[in-house]
């Protein structure tokens, strides 16, 4: 039915308003909304434990690399004795964002161990270490 001013007498004196059946608000509406905002927090999740992953693995080549490095500087002043060897290893990996943790001259090899501190998320840090032993080269 229509008046003359052509809205509609259905629906009251709401011009532009939607249809509902029986006059009750539709159940599903907004459902699309809540999906993908369940989607995104899925996708958000994901990304942070795979960012946390690929932190883990770059700390453990961090000191990986510190700890091969500090070797080598400490194993080229091996003559000079232990402390000399340590300090020169120590100078290298924290050069190189690492911690010196151990230190050990084996005769002219130098057994190093360091440690790399990284924060895989906000509130959470974690330790990586590594140890290298470096010399001189034998038959």
């Amino acid at each position: 039915m229509r008046r003359t001013d052509g809205r509609s007498l259905r629906f009251g004196n709401r011009p532009n308003a939607e249809r509902h059946d029986d006059d009750r608000p539709d159940a599903e509406r907004g459902g699309a909304t809540i999906l993908l905002l369940a989607i995104g927090l899925v996708f958000v999740l994901f990304g942070t434990y795979a960012a946390a992953i690929v932190a883990v693995g770059m700390a453990g080549q961090r000191a990986a690399v510190a700890a091969d490095l500090g070797a080598l500087a400490g194993a080229a002043r091996a003559l000079d004795g232990q402390p000399t060897a340590c300090a020169s290893a120590a100078d290298i990996t924290s050069r190189n964002g690492g911690r010196l943790v151990g230190c050990r001259l084996d005769g002219l090899d130098l057994l190093v161990t360091v440690e790399v501190a990284f924060t895989p998320l906000p509130g959470l840090t974690r330790v990586v270490s590594s140890t290298a032993r470096a010399g001189p080269v034998r038959d």
